[in-house]
């Protein structure tokens, strides 16, 4: 059974840092695109990031050059390094694993949709 349970959200400051973590188990890691989304209060869930099995790493717009997403496949654990937050940064965020027809590739479709497995979120907050 899959299980993820990520880690590392809190509350900072703008132009702050935090990384969140995203623990796997349950099924192959490395052979599987592993995504983050996020959803503030009011707003549909969005894709932050995600990184294929090669480990290429792909962001959305709103977060290129801010964020970098990386895994290790020895921990089971993808990452989420986040720099120079905003406070529109402010969501919960999740990681989420790709839905089987794509394994070790990442859907180009922010769609949810393309992903079978989440974990339960893990909040952050940016104040001004």
């Amino acid at each position: 059974q899959v299980h993820l349970v990520e880690f590392g959200g809190g509350s900072v400051q703008a132009g702050g840092s935090l990384t969140l973590s995203c623990a796997a188990s349950g099924y192959t890691f490395s052979a599987y695109c592993m995504a983050w989304f996020r959803q503030a209060p009011g707003k549909e869930r969005e894709g932050v990031g995600s990184i294929n099995r090669l480990d290429t790493p792909t962001y959305a717009d709103f977060v290129k050059g801010r964020f970098t997403i990386s895994k290790d496949n020895a921990k089971n654990t993808v990452y989420l390094q986040m720099n120079n937050l905003k406070p529109e940064d402010t969501a919960m965020y999740y990681c989420a694993k790709v839905a089987g027809r794509f394994r070790g590739f990442c859907p180009t479709v922010w769609s949810g949709l393309n992903y079978d497995s989440w974990g339960q979120g893990t909040q952050v907050t940016v104040s001004s």
